[in-house]
């Protein structure tokens, strides 16, 4: 991963933008030698979004599960039959 410095992305910020839509490698900036942020591009940030919002979506479900909160493959198709036709 590359890593640049809050004052070389200030200066450089047109080059920065074009290494990353050619690499797609996201760039770490860093403010004072500390992370202070990620640079990636829109594509992947959508992608990871998308992949964060199935997670959470598994995990609900794991967790109502886990909870109790189910119900039977049959009883379930009884209860929906109506908008299954």
């Amino acid at each position: 991963m590359r890593v640049e410095l809050v004052t070389t992305l200030k200066r450089q910020a047109t080059k920065i933008l074009a290494d990353l839509h050619r690499t797609k490698e996201p760039v770490l900036i860093t403010e004072h030698g500390q992370p202070s942020a990620y640079l990636v591009d829109v594509q992947d940030y959508e992608f990871m979004q998308r992949r964060l919002a199935l997670l959470e979506g598994l995990s609900k479900g794991e967790r109502a599960f886990l909870e109790g909160n189910h119900t039977a493959h049959e009883a379930a198709r009884k209860r929906l039959q109506k908008w299954l036709k």
